[in-house]
């Protein structure tokens, strides 16, 4: 079961679900096709703030990854 903990910075998630770099690109998370960002901005971002900072609707992006088979914790 893919599992999504939200405190868990999106580097490190992305290294556990490879999966995830397409679907947050789509979500609008472009940096995350980026080796360079996702190591370095990646690292001190989570999910939430990343959306935040983006503008982006925190609901919208976990429902996505729940479509995509990822469960939230």
């Amino acid at each position: 079961m893919k599992k999504i903990d939200l405190t868990r910075s999106v580097y490190e998630l992305t290294e556990a679900y490879p999966e995830l770099i397409p679907i947050l690109k789509e979500q609008g998370f472009l940096g995350m096709a980026n080796p360079v960002v996702r190591a370095t901005l990646g690292k001190m971002t989570t999910l939430p703030q990343g959306c935040a900072r983006q503008g982006r609707d925190l609901a919208q992006v976990i429902a996505a990854l729940k479509a995509q088979g990822f469960t939230i914790e």
